[in-house]
Formats: structure tokens, sequence, C-alpha cells
């Protein structure tokens, strides 16, 4: 009975001073250690709120400190919001009489949202510093922040206070068509490289129109975005080669999150969507990543040119094709949870030089997918009159990165020239790339392209790769990629060798 009293004694001791709330601080000396002297947050467009950034503030004293202040130097003007240990203090901006025990840490969280005219006209930096008590112990870690200018695009609020649709394949969405007499924007179907553009819901071409990107044009897409081409329409990218790594003449396309953490994350917007009856398209040096499906072909009228084009981190595919005419030349895929390139439902397809790759971390994806059907379409098969690839790279993870899915009811016409594939063993007749030289001709098979780094989408090769010197000089297209001669024979694939990253 002894025993249990005492638990019990023990147990409301235990109670008490697990409540207990005060300590017996000193005050702070201005002795504070800091994970870092300046928080550089990433750069962000004007008014759209930045990522979260930590700072750890450390107690190394034997002393339980008490810190009189912690706040920001422009107070409640400040653009700046924090949370010290998870407190929002006054609207995150001043805090008072913050604890912190002898060799112990606490955690401040930064972010911001500010606006261009905020930031200093002559660099487009806008500034603070948190700062820890005043006088003699003040202490202070700066906080930096790049604001970007931009044109926004978005869909407007009708009388209702509904928001502007359009139709997309039938279905209403989010979205708004552009205007080449905006008021504020004036030509809307002509994107420059004097400012990016960030786009909310679905911009739409109108029937007739030509959207024009020029080259070093930069366009950020917010979430569940995209660009919709419709009937009749058309679009033209007119990126050029780029002296830099800078990618100063490409075209870009990529999400609105501009933190280094957002760079190489799939599915930060929709896609690029080319509507049944659209045409007359052409797309050179476009650079385009995280979407979900990268350039989707609804069964455009015309031959649509893809030249010189770059499409990584997609959620589904990086070309969707369907029934389309295309002649792809120096084209490079990468990441894709589907199939880097995937022409169904038939169509007419030339790609040479092209780079198909698929590093997806899964086993069911391919680097490239040919079919002649479309479940629920009417009719159901279409024919594929020609699916050809010369001096092409079709390589990934997977164990087999080329599928074919064939219906005998529409004709399925294809042929590989001088490629390197990757494909398992088989005695499925469709694969034999050795002995079916309909289909098949001069096939290296399961060796190594030893890209400089495709997990970074670094798909450069160099003379040790077996795609070196290996294309043949019939279907050589005069420059790579990057605008580098090819050499006599050529390498396959979009890179030629002496592309290899500085």
């Amino acid at each position: 009975m002894r025993q249990y009293f005492i638990l019990f004694i023990f147990g409301i001791l235990l109670a008490f001073s697990s409540c207990r709330t005060d300590f017996d601080t000193v005050a702070s000396s201005g002795d504070l250690k800091f994970s870092r002297d300046t928080i550089f947050l990433d750069t962000i467009f004007k008014n759209i709120g930045s990522s979260t950034y930590q700072l750890k503030v450390y107690n190394r004293s034997k002393n339980d400190i008490s810190i009189p202040t912690v706040q920001l130097k422009k107070g409640l003007s400040s653009k700046y919001r924090m949370t010290v240990d998870g407190m929002n203090g006054n609207n995150g901006k001043i805090f008072k009489d913050v604890t912190l025990l002898a060799k112990d840490s606490l955690y401040i969280f930064i972010e911001t949202t500010a606006d261009i005219t905020d930031a200093d006209p002559t660099d487009f930096l806008y500034t603070d510093e948190i700062q820890f008590d005043s006088g003699a112990n003040l202490q202070q870690v700066a906080l930096v922040t790049l604001i970007q200018d931009a044109v926004f695009l978005f869909p407007k609020q009708n009388a209702d206070g509904t928001k502007e649709k359009i139709q997309i394949e039938g279905k209403e969405t989010d979205g708004f068509y552009l205007n080449e007499n905006d008021p504020e924007n004036g030509n809307e179907l002509i994107f420059t490289n004097q400012k990016p553009y960030v786009i909310y819901g679905y911009a739409g071409v109108p029937e007739n129109k030509t959207v024009t990107f020029q080259a070093g044009a930069r366009v950020h897409f917010h979430a569940n975005s995209g660009l919709y081409v419709g009937n009749k329409a058309s679009l033209q990218i007119n990126g050029t080669v780029s002296a830099t790594e800078k990618l100063e003449n490409e075209v870009i396309f990529e999400g609105d999150r501009l933190e280094s953490l957002y760079s190489n994350i799939p599915g930060q917007w929709n896609s690029v969507i080319f509507s049944n009856g659209s045409g007359n398209h052409s797309i050179n040096h476009l650079t385009l990543k995280n979407a979900v499906i990268g350039l989707d072909f609804k069964n455009p009228f015309n031959t649509v040119e893809i030249k010189n084009t770059q499409i990584y981190n997609c959620v589904e595919y990086g070309i969707l094709a369907q029934n389309a005419h295309i002649i792809g030349e120096n084209i490079v895929i990468n990441y894709t949870g589907i199939a880097s390139l995937s022409c169904v439902y038939g169509g007419n397809y030339n790609f040479t030089h092209c780079t198909f790759n698929n590093n997806w971390p899964n086993s069911s994806h391919f680097a490239v997918n040919l079919s002649n059907r479309l479940s629920g379409a009417v009719p159901e098969t279409n024919p594929l009159t020609n699916a050809t690839f010369n001096n092409c790279i079709i390589y990934g993870s997977s164990t087999n990165e080329f599928n074919l899915e064939k219906n005998m009811n529409a004709p399925f016409v294809y042929q590989l020239n001088n490629c390197l594939l990757k494909f398992g063993t088989t005695t499925n007749p469709d694969y034999q790339f050795k002995t079916d030289t309909e289909h098949y001709n001069n096939i290296i098979l399961n060796e190594n392209p030893k890209y400089y780094n495709a997990s970074k989408n670094q798909l450069n090769i160099d003379k040790t790769s077996a795609a070196f010197a290996k294309g043949n000089q019939v279907y050589t297209i005069p420059l790579d990629i990057l605008g580098i001669t090819r050499t006599s024979p050529p390498d396959l694939g979009a890179y030629q060798s002496n592309d290899f990253p500085k």
C-alpha cells in the first residue's frame, strides 16, 4: 500500500512540474548564434507569395534567456512575415519577450509577398532584417528577395461574380481568350522577351488567330493552367539557339514557382493543347518542363514541325499526338510518367536525331509508344500511315522502352533506322530487332548511351557512348540541338558528342 502512496505523490509532483510555464531567465546579452547570417528568399513574381524559409537561433550559454524583442526592422510595414517557435506575434512582424532555454534553439519561419514597387528600382531587390534585442545587444539577420515584374494574364470577373470560362474539347473550364487589343496589355497574341508572362487558367487562342512566342520569351503557368490553341488557330514558337547556359534565346514554358525547390517537380501546370482543327503550328527552340502533359495534339489538320525542343518532368506524356502529322528534329524528352512520346490513333510521324529517354521512377513507362487505336473513338482504329525514327536514341530506366499497340483492322506502318534501343529479350514477332529488316535496320540494342547525367536531364554524350558516330549520314540534320555542326558519321540522338557540359 505504501508503494502506491509514494507513486501517487510522485505523480502529483510530476503533473505540477509539467504544468509550469514560468522560468527564471536572464536578459539576452547579444550572444545568440544563427544558422545563417543572411536569408536569400528565391525570386518571386510581384504579389505572389514566396515559399517558407527557415532560420534557426541558438542559445549556447548555460542560462535560460529572454529576448526582449524579435522583430522586422521595417516593423508592421514590412512585406516579410514570420512565426517564432509557432507564435505569430504582432501580425508576424514584432515579438516580445521570447524565451530561449540554455543550450537550446528556436525556429523562425519567414515568407514574403511584395510588389515590384516595394523593391529597389536599381536592382529589384526587396530587403529587410530580423532584429534581435536592441542597443548594445542588437543582433541582425539580413533578408533579401529578388522581385520580378511580369505580365499577368487571367480570366476576368463576370458581372454576376463568376469567372470567365472557355470550352476545351467540349468541357467548360476557367480560362480566357488572348486579346490582340487588350486595353492594358496590348497585343496578347505576341509574347515578347521584355517581361515574363504568368498565366492563370487556360489562355485560349481565338479561331483564325496565331499566337507567336518571340525568342527569349518566358511563360509561367499557375497550377491547373495551360495554353489552348482552338479550332483554325495556330501556334508559332520562334526560339533560336542560345550562346550561354542561361538559354537567353530559348522560349521557356514552366510553372510559376521560381524557387529552386520547384525547378524539377512534375505536374505544376497542365498542358499545351492543340485542338482538333487547329493547324500551321511550328515549334523551334522550346524548353518545356514540369507539366502534366507537355504538348497535346488532338488531330491537327496539317503538318506540325517540332525542332530543337526539350521536354522534361511531365506527369503523363512529353508529347501526346492523336492522329497527327509531325516532323520532329533534335527533340529531347525525359522523365514522363507514362511515355515520353506517345503517338496514338494513327497518324504520320518522322523523327530524326531525337533522344527519347524515360527515367521516371517506375517500371511501367515507355520512351516511345505507337498505336493505331483509341478506346471510345468512332471508329476505334485509325491508320498509322508512317512512323519513322532515324538516328534516334530510345532508352530509359525500364526494361522495355519501346511499345507497339497494333490493331489489325487498320494499317500500322513503322520503321527504325540506325537507332539505339533498349528492350529486353522476347519471342514476340513485333520486336525482332535483328532479323525483321522490314521494320528495323542497324539497331544498337541495349547498349548504354552514357548520358552525362540523366537524373538532371543532361542527355549529352561523349565519345565513350554507344551512340557515338553510329548514325547514318543519309539522315543527318546538319546542326544539333545546340547549333553544333555534326560530324560524319554523326552521333545518334539530339546531341553531338562535343556538346559535353562544361
